[in-house]
């Protein structure tokens, strides 16, 4: 799956411009999805020296990414052009309706999707 993930408040702590530190298990379930092969892309409003300052600080942490703010190439070989909002199958942020339910539990509705993606695929 392409996973779309939120910087601030999401993966890391405080509020933009400051990371204070990695949101609880962020790094451990990142890390465990990028393993399992799915396709983590950095969604962040961030730009210029905030954005490297992020992306610095991800590899520092060795918390994994395949692409910032863009799209998976192969969907754009597939499908063309493409808008400013990036294509995944699904999206990670903590301004969600209802806020950001943790790390541990998007490992599980995410999980779970997969599983009901791939039975399908079965039929």
């Amino acid at each position: 799956m392409i996973i779309a993930v939120d910087f601030d408040g999401t993966i890391s702590r405080g509020k933009f411009p400051a990371i204070d530190g990695e949101q609880p298990y962020a790094g451990e379930v990142l890390r465990k999805l990028h393993e399992q092969g799915h396709y983590i892309i950095i969604w962040t409003c961030r730009c210029g020296v905030p954005l490297l300052n992020a992306i610095n600080w991800l590899i520092a942490h060795n918390i994994p990414f395949d692409r910032v703010n863009d799209h998976n190439p192969e969907n754009m070989a597939e499908y063309g052009e493409a808008g400013k909002k990036v294509y995944a199958h699904c999206y990670i942020d903590d301004k969600n309706i209802g806020g950001f339910p943790g790390w541990l539990q998007c490992l599980t509705e995410i999980e779970r999707m997969e599983a009901e993606y791939n039975a399908l695929q079965m039929k």
